[in-house]
């Protein structure tokens, strides 16, 4: 039974090729570099990573802040009246 994409019981063409007839690659590009090197090589793909972020505008930052203080303000209240309550319960029980 295959798809579109190929199935466990017929792999695809490229699966194929023995490996005999593939190059051994000790590192790439790291292989070839010192540590300084190695060290530019990271920060460029960092800088690289960065600029496909979509960064939130102003107004959506403020949207998010707010919403993430409102329920933490929330969530603080909630474990209060939980706290509260455990407090005057434990004081009733044992005195």
């Amino acid at each position: 039974m295959t798809d579109a994409v190929g199935s466990i019981d017929m792999p695809d063409a490229q699966d194929e090729a023995p490996e005999s007839k593939k190059k051994a690659r000790k590192g790439g590009k790291r292989g070839k570099k010192g540590p300084f090197g190695r060290l530019a090589l990271f920060y460029r793909q960092i800088v690289a990573e960065l600029r496909k972020v979509v960064w939130p505008t102003r107004n959506q930052l403020t949207t998010y802040t707010s919403v993430v203080i409102v329920f933490v303000v929330i969530m603080i209240a909630l474990v209060t009246v939980i706290d509260y309550g455990f407090n005057h319960a434990v004081k009733y029980i044992f005195g």
